[in-house]
């Protein structure tokens, strides 16, 4: 039976850990530094050495030790746990690798450097490895250095650093085509290291979903979702290759796939298969429809939008159901999935133990559905298409303008009221058929019917600056190119560059008072990291 398991920080292990060196020292792995003010942990023995004060002569003499309370009644019989600290064995920051490591990878190389130091625990959250649990030597641990690895200083404060917050985790990605590969992007945005592994010759299906094209004849879907990664072309029906994969899923924080279920069991890889060797791996399997009755069906985006009821809801009330523009329910599950990600990785600081996460893009678009959902789940009835218009909520729609659309989107009477000055109908707001927003629901022809009737003297981009300056929330309905103009013109700068004669890529889309997500590389070619991930992976000098 497996007591509390927990999985070791990544202190170092053997002499070279333990060689004091010039300049700064730092722990390895993801040893935390203490938070000034914090004491500390406090010694298991009654008296030690470090509880002694040294006299002048050099001898130690022991302190007085203060008296006990007494204990209540309530208090009788419990017993005092203590945490046992992780080893505290130092490197130098940027420390090139030593041993076997070293002679794979040689003196220049940035794989397997310390990286300084990560974001400290709160007072007594310090993750430590159960008794009996498997120690995990450092050259396994220690993982491959992210391409923008920041290398800090020992001294520098707590409250000056800044790094990315993933800096350190290594994400094994056997995931393909989107939710998944979207998920370890965000990730890698995060500054995990992220190794994506694919088929030798084809690699990920996305790599040739294209037009549009990259000039080097990569499918721009599968830039979308690949940046910042490592790739390895594994065969893994090949037995040595199958040996990789397994030595880098017992080296990983994180594992991403997207298997039909049941695949990866028969190939040793499974959650249950795996854990034994690593019980701090955060397992994450994305499935179309769950991994149970529903394990066998195929998860495609447009299959689960159409069964799932989105396009039951999506276009105009007389034409067909519609899909949306972009693949949101693998959207929607990649994101879900970082969620679930970032949650057991949080529970591993705490606990020290990983878990399996499983995301599925049914239940994924079922919890976007929100208010359609919550309606059918209060009436008993199916919500219909309305096209632009708000089932609940009136003016909430495009409108007609003299050269275009505008979307307006009054939440409340007080925006209504000046949405009716604004465009020189006052008298609207006080007709009884649209003074609430009930009424303005129960006559939306009407209303809209008026509506446009004024707004047929402006072009959209004229009424959106002069209802915007009376703080009316609309937008004229642009496209792809216009809204990536529009967000540059609000100082949002939502694209980066990822490289020389590279596309560039959108920005990641949060921002951080603290933590600074890396600057990302462009998607690699298939393969590209084959040696150097190999050389690593083959360096393992300690059995799990």
């Amino acid at each position: 039976m497996v007591g509390r398991v927990h999985r070791p920080v990544g202190a170092g292990r053997g002499p070279a850990a333990r060689e004091p060196t010039a300049g700064g020292v730092l722990r390895t792995g993801r040893t935390r530094r203490r938070v000034r003010g914090h004491r500390g942990p406090r010694p298991h023995d009654r008296v030690t050495p470090g509880h002694a004060r040294r006299r002048r002569d050099g001898r130690r003499r022991l302190r007085p030790r203060p008296a006990r309370r007494a204990r209540t009644a309530d208090h009788q019989g419990r017993t005092r746990h203590r945490r046992r600290l992780p080893d505290r064995r130092r490197v130098h920051v940027g420390a090139a690798p030593r041993g076997p490591l070293a002679r794979h990878l040689g003196p220049d190389s940035d794989l397997g450097r310390c990286r300084g130091p990560e974001p400290v625990h709160a007072p007594g959250r310090v993750p430590v490895r159960a008794r009996g649990g498997p120690a995990r030597s450092a050259a396994r641990r220690q993982p491959l250095a992210h391409p923008q690895a920041r290398r800090r200083s020992p001294g520098a404060a707590v409250s000056a650093r800044s790094g990315a917050p993933l800096e350190g985790v290594v994400v094994a990605d056997l995931s393909r085509v989107l939710a998944g590969p979207l998920a370890t992007s965000m990730l890698a945005d995060l500054g995990a290291t992220v190794i994506k592994v694919e088929r030798p010759g084809t690699g990920d299906d996305t790599r040739q979903w294209g037009p549009p094209w990259t000039d080097d004849g990569t499918a721009a879907y599968f830039e979308s979702a690949n940046r910042t990664k490592r790739s390895i072309a594994l065969d893994l029906r090949d037995a040595d290759d199958l040996a990789l994969a397994h030595t880098l899923v017992r080296r990983a924080d994180v594992l991403v796939e997207n298997f039909r279920t049941g695949a990866l069991d028969r190939l040793g890889l499974g959650y249950a298969q795996v854990a034994p060797d690593n019980p701090g791996l955060v397992y994450c399997s994305i499935t179309g429809f769950g991994s149970g009755a529903g394990a066998d069906l195929p998860g495609y985006d447009f299959v689960v939008q159409a069964v799932g009821g989105l396009m039951s809801i999506t276009g105009d009330p007389g034409g067909e159901p519609t899909k949306a523009g972009v693949a949101l329910v693998d959207v929607l599950t990649g994101k879900d999935a970082v969620i679930g990600i970032m949650a057991a990785l949080a529970e591993r600081e705490r606990s020290g133990r990983g878990q399996h996460v499983e995301v599925n893009l049914l239940s994924s678009l079922l919890g976007s559905l929100v208010n359609q959902a919550s309606g059918y789940l209060t009436t008993g009835r199916a919500p219909g298409r309305m096209g632009n218009q708000h089932p609940s909520i009136a003016p909430y729609e495009t409108l007609r303008c003299a050269d275009g659309s505008l979307a307006v989107a009054c939440g409340n009477d007080g925006q209504f009221a000046r949405l009716c000055k604004g465009i020189g109908r006052p008298e609207l707001a006080d007709d009884p058929r649209f003074a609430t927003n009930a009424a303005r629901v129960a006559h939306r022809t009407e209303l809209v019917t008026s509506l446009e009737e004024a707004l047929a003297a402006d072009t959209a981009a004229g009424w959106q600056q002069r209802l915007s300056d009376a703080d009316v929330p609309v937008g004229e309905v642009g496209d792809v190119g216009t809204a990536f103009a529009r967000a540059r013109a609000l100082g949002l700068d939502p694209t980066v560059e990822v490289g020389d004669g590279h596309p560039p890529q959108v920005r990641h889309p949060v921002t951080y008072s603290l933590s600074t997500p890396v600057t990302p590389t462009a998607p690699p070619r298939l393969g590209q990291h084959d040696d150097e991930i190999r050389r690593w992976l083959a360096d393992e000098t300690e059995t799990p």
